[in-house]
């Protein structure tokens, strides 16, 4: 079941700690993201995409009746309910005209916010299909609304992000027959464009310099098509280049390419920075890939922790590449290190992922039988469907033991 991705809005850190604390316990809800002011909350709406808005009534900067309107107005798949100390008619009456779907007065118990979040959320889901219903009843084609923005990060050099991240953007052409751009955030030393064998005459570094305002015409000028269908915005070419770039560029380019492409897929460098958590905050999914070997484990665990206290573990899915039971470590025993469980394996095929690097040519276009290239399939399928899918792989796990118990 998908989630309920939630954006908490307050002034006071400890409210909207409290908050997340409440919701935190409850496995079909998603916190995502928070804000401070009405200013900050149209910007994370801008960029996270949420079902619902906890929204606070006073606040500096932007209050929050203003900000529910912007967003009421220019992001009507986000609800937002509103909540404050103030339970007079008039406070009430000014929300409800914002566009606020629902009202909550401080003090609430969990059980009140956790069941108005989620009858609210269900009243969207049913308006927003009737809708649906009566555009298909009358030929309207309405714009999809979800947008895909894929972050593949890793916590060491050598894990295999490039060849996933070219590979399943390939892969996404391929079977969906979408718009999808490669982004190589990897600002240092990217690799993308030798992966698959174009020579960029500009990068994201010129991009960022450009005079105006950003627009997405200006954008597509610094794509490089390739053969496979995807289009590609290379890192900059000298190492030094990378300080032009800014996490306030980063999340206007990604706002840009989701307005205009189905598919966004970010390559990043194996370490957080600014600009890497720019990349995950306007992420739908984190495809978080590693190897079977101690130190990449133990880097791992550290980052799974760090990106639960950023709210993005409930995004993350853990690929485990290069698998195989000959090196000591095997699935189960990374699962039980990292209290997480693996999405997807990808089989170890030395040959055949150089040959394709060589060649300029994703695997999964050149050898698509190839047991790496089935691998990739599955995990563009989970890509494409976005799913949770931490829950179901734990009662499958219970569910093996039980029989293997069971039958011996």
């Amino acid at each position: 079941m998908e989630k309920i991705k939630v954006l908490i809005v307050d002034d006071i850190a400890e409210t909207r700690e409290n908050i997340n604390r409440l919701l935190k316990l409850e496995e079909d809800i998603q916190v995502v993201g928070e804000a401070a002011n009405g200013e900050q909350a149209i910007k994370k709406v801008e960029q996270l995409l949420p079902d619902v808005v906890l929204m606070d009534v006073n606040m500096p900067i932007m209050d929050g009746i203003s900000s529910t309107e912007k967003i009421s107005l220019n992001y009507p798949n986000t609800a937002v309910i509103i909540i404050s100390v103030q339970g007079e008619a008039e406070y009430l009456k000014k929300a409800m005209m914002a566009g606020a779907r629902e009202y909550l007065v401080k003090p609430f118990t969990a059980d009140e916010l956790v069941d108005t979040i989620k009858r609210t959320n269900d009243l969207e889901k049913k308006r927003l299909g009737k809708i649906e219903g009566f555009n298909k009843l009358f030929g309207s084609k309405p714009k999809d609304t979800k947008p895909q923005v894929i972050t593949i990060f890793g916590t060491k050099g050598g894990v295999g992000k490039t060849t996933l991240a070219v590979n399943t953007a390939a892969q996404l052409v391929k079977k969906t027959r979408k718009k999808v751009a490669l982004v190589d955030l990897d600002l240092q030393f990217g690799d993308v464009s030798i992966f698959l064998n174009v020579t960029p005459k500009k990068s994201i570094a010129e991009l960022v310099q450009e005079r105006g305002q950003l627009n997405i015409e200006l954008v597509e000028s610094y794509l490089i098509p390739h053969i496979s269908g995807v289009k590609i915005l290379p890192a900059p070419m000298r190492p030094e280049y990378s300080e032009l770039v800014t996490p306030n560029n980063i999340l206007e380019i990604l706002t840009i390419l989701r307005q205009h492409y189905d598919y966004v897929i970010i390559d990043t460098p194996p370490f957080f920075q600014d600009t890497n958590l720019s990349a995950l905050d306007m992420s739908n999914q984190v495809l978080l890939i590693m190897t079977m070997d101690l130190p990449t484990v133990k880097n791992m665990k550290l980052s799974l922790e760090l990106l639960d206290s950023l709210h993005h573990k409930g995004k993350t899915k853990l690929i485990l590449n290069r698998a195989s039971e000959d090196l000591g470590i095997n699935a189960n025993d990374v699962e039980n290190a990292l209290d997480f469980l693996i999405a997807h394996q990808i089989p170890s095929d030395g040959k055949l992922v150089v040959t394709s690097v060589n060649k300029g040519i994703p695997f999964v276009i050149s050898n698509s039988n190839a047991k790496v290239s089935k691998a990739v399939d599955q995990i563009t399928n989970m890509v494409i469907n976005d799913t949770g899918y931490q829950k179901e792989l734990q009662e499958s796990r219970q569910r093996r033991r039980f029989f293997g118990k069971l039958f011996g």
